[in-house]
């Protein structure tokens, strides 16, 4: 199914069998090792072992992507060091866990003072689109069973969370809306430079993550989203969306208040945490538009079969009637998931996933 059925989600068309996909599966290593066989305490058999892994859970689409932060630092420009706390053990061994903790933009005034365009520069237009289907062509060798995209992390919000930190970007909004609006409008001009490269590459599928809440909902009045976010977010979807090209939509946290904006700025397909009321979401948007999840990871960590099998069954059953549902565990299988858990989730599904 894999490739197939992800396109076929994404233009609502029914497969005979409900797709899947999952995030940091491929990186549980004992998982992966006693669903492929490959014996991934060897470092050196990792990277196959994860191809082969989305392959046998026959993943509809991958979820990965590549203009993240890398691209903020790359003309020398400052970010704030957030840390991050021990979630995976990453293919190469190496564990993910950062204390470095910092923040260039301590003085709120300095904050309100940015310039995104002088501050992160302008990237070659025609090197940017070579580099980002570069990056889509070997990805397409490294996961070839399924569907691969092209993809933004820092779509609007999250981009200003890795420029600012929680702090300095609460502040700074709570401090001259005004004068922060003119810095958000400095990182849309910077940020629309990757969509125009995506609408013009040969990338079919474009994922757009930004964290717009928190597990309880929107960080700050859902009025200045609607003022600041969401009208920039409808700009730089335009073009991918006049080439002819699928939009998936991420966010954590409760997104339930913004699903009429994120569907009215362009949205094909949205993926849902379970924080997120995904039977709403089917039933105004089911019929036009995919959506994937909604799952709880927290089930899986400590629940019992029984609880497994009552969770799949209940996204099934909102799922199942739509042509664009893809299941998955809304936020991650992460590596301390225990592995009876995991590979009895994935037997619920294959028990329930045909139509």
């Amino acid at each position: 199914m894999s490739l197939e059925a992800g396109m076929a989600a994404l233009h609502m068309k029914f497969t005979d069998t409900v797709p899947r996909t999952e995030y940091s599966a491929h990186m549980h290593w004992p998982l992966v090792k006693k669903v492929t066989g490959i014996d991934t305490d060897i470092i050196s058999n990792r990277k196959a072992a994860s191809s082969k892994f989305v392959e046998k859970w026959d993943y509809a689409f991958f979820w990965k992507i590549y203009v993240q932060k890398q691209f903020l630092l790359r003309n020398g420009g400052r970010i704030t060091k957030m840390g991050h706390a021990v979630y995976s053990e990453k293919e190469g061994g190496e564990s993910d866990y950062c204390s470095d903790i910092t923040n260039p933009f301590e003085d709120i005034d300095e904050a309100l003072e940015l310039d995104c365009m002088e501050e992160y520069g302008e990237f070659r237009h025609k090197e940017l689109v070579n580099e980002l289907e570069e990056a889509y062509a070997l990805l397409k060798i490294e996961y070839p069973s399924t569907l691969v995209c092209g993809g933004i992390y820092i779509t609007m919000f999250s981009g200003l969370i890795e420029i600012f930190g929680w702090d300095v970007l609460l502040s700074a909004m709570a401090m001259d809306e005004e004068k922060f609006g003119k810095v958000i409008e400095s990182y849309f001009r910077w940020v629309r430079q990757f969509f125009i490269a995506y609408s013009e590459s040969n990338i079919p599928v474009i994922i757009s993550h930004d964290d717009l809440c928190w597990t309880n909902g929107p960080v700050t009045n859902p009025a200045w989203y609607r003022r600041y976010i969401f009208p920039y977010i409808k700009k730089l979807w335009e073009p991918i969306k006049e080439a002819g090209k699928k939009i998936i939509f991420t966010s954590d946290g409760d997104c339930t208040l913004f699903f009429d904006d994120i569907i009215g700025c362009g949205a094909d397909m949205v993926v849902l945490e379970p924080h997120s009321d995904m039977r709403l979401f089917a039933e105004k948007y089911g019929k036009t538009h995919g959506f994937v999840g909604n799952a709880d990871t927290r089930i899986l960590l400590t629940g019992t079969k029984e609880d497994i099998y009552r969770e799949v069954e209940r996204c099934m059953n909102i799922g199942k009637k739509y042509p664009g549902y893809i299941l998955s565990v809304g936020n991650h299988i992460p590596l301390n998931t225990p592995l009876d858990n995991a590979l009895y989730y994935n037997e619920a599904y294959e028990i329930m996933c045909k139509r």
